[in-house]
C-alpha cells in the first residue's frame, strides 16, 4: 500500500496526490516548506516549526490557507495515518495554481501538501566513522537578494553545490558567502570546534536560522560549552579540531575531512559526540 498524502483539507492515496501544472509551486519554486523529524511517534520541535513556516510565508506574502493550529492537526493525523513512529514530514505550501506569467496575483489560494515518511539521509556508519566534505566553487545566495531565512521551494543554490561534492564521490559541500565566510553546508549548519570552544556562523552570514542548530546550541550551553556565534573562514575549518553539521535530517554528523585535510585525529571527536548523544536523548525523551 502506498502513503497517505494530505493535499488542501483531507487525506488521499498517495496515487490520488497530483499538483497541477500551472502550480506555481512548480513553474517557479513559489512557495515555501518545512522538514520535520519524528521520534517514537512524536512530531519533533512542531512548534518551531510551524512558526518558521507562518514566518517564511510572510515573507514571501503567501497567505497559507490554514491557521496554524489547524495545520498542525493535520500534520499530526498524516503522521498517524501512516503509522509513523521514527521518520520525516516534508510540509509544503504551494502560492497554487495561477498562468504561466510570474504574477502571483493570479493564483487565488496557497496549496498544502504533507508527506510523512521514513528517512535515512546518511548511513550508520558515517555517523561513527564521519563525513567527507570539500568547499563549494557554487557561492551561497547573497542574503540581500533573498533573506536565507526564508525556507522557500527554490533549492538550486544548494543543489549546485551537492552536485560538486557528488562529482567529487563525497555526500556534503560547504558553501560561502560573497564576503569569503562559512554560510552553511548545502543542507545543514556548520559548528567548528576549536580550543574547547564551539564556534558556529551567524545568521548574517546567509545561514538558515535552523531548528536543530537552535537545539544544540541550547543543549551545548546548558552543558556549560562555550558557544560563539562568529564569522568563519575556509582556514578556521581547516585549523578546527572538530566539526560537525546539523540538521533536521542529518541531526547530528561529525565532519572528519574537509578539501582533503584531515580534521583533529580524523575521526568524530569528543564534543561531536557528547553533543550528538546529548541531542539524540533530547530528541527521544
Amino acid at each position: 500500500m502506498g502513503l497517505k498524502i494530505w493535499l488542501n483539507d483531507k487525506l488521499v492515496e498517495e496515487s490520488e496526490a497530483k499538483v497541477s501544472v500551472f502550480d506555481h509551486g512548480l513553474l517557479y519554486g513559489d512557495g515555501v516548506f518545512e522538514g520535520i523529524r519524528v521520534y517514537g511517534g512524536r512530531v519533533f520541535e512542531l512548534k518551531a516549526h510551524m512558526d518558521r513556516l507562518y514566518v517564511s510565508a510572510k515573507a514571501i506574502r503567501l497567505e497559507i490557507p490554514q491557521d496554524m493550529e489547524t495545520l498542525s492537526d493535520n500534520v499530526c493525523k498524516t503522521v498517524a495515518a501512516n503509522n509513523i513512529k521514527d521518520g520525516y514530514i516534508r510540509l509544503i505550501v504551494t502560492r497554487g495554481i495561477g498562468s504561466l506569467g510570474l504574477n502571483p496575483l493570479t493564483c487565488k489560494q496557497g496549496q498544502i501538501i504533507i508527506i510523512a515518511d521514513k528517512i535515512q539521509l546518511y548511513p550508520p556508519e558515517l555517523y561513527e566513522n564521519g563525513l567527507r566534505v570539500i568547499s563549494a566553487n557554487t557561492m551561497r545566495n547573497h542574503p540581500l537578494a533573498i533573506s536565507p531565512q526564508i525556507k522557500s521551494l527554490n533549492y538550486l543554490n544548494n543543489i549546485i553545490a551537492k552536485l560538486e561534492a557528488l562529482d567529487r564521490n563525497m555526500l556534503e559541500a560547504i558553501m560561502y558567502n560573497h564576503m569569503g565566510y562559512v554560510a552553511e553546508a548545502t543542507g545543514d549548519n556548520v559548528f567548528v570546534i576549536r580550543g574547547g570552544k564551539i564556534y558556529t556562523p551567524p545568521i548574517s552570514a546567509g545561514s538558515l536560522e535552523g531548528i536543530t542548530r537552535d537545539v544544540v546550541i541550547r543543549l551545548a550551553r546548558k552543558s556549560h560549552y562555550e558557544v560563539l556565534e562568529q564569522n568563519l573562514t575556509r582556514y578556521d575549518l581547516y585549523a578546527a579540531n572538530e566539526i560537525f553539521l546539523t540538521g533536521t535530517a542529518a541531526e547530528v554528523i561529525g565532519v572528519v575531512e574537509v578539501d582533503g585535510r584531515k580534521i583533529g585525529t580524523g575521526r568524530p571527536g569528543t564534543i561531536t559526540r557528547d553533543l550528538w548523544q546529548k541531542f539524540e536523548a533530547y530528541a527521544r525523551s
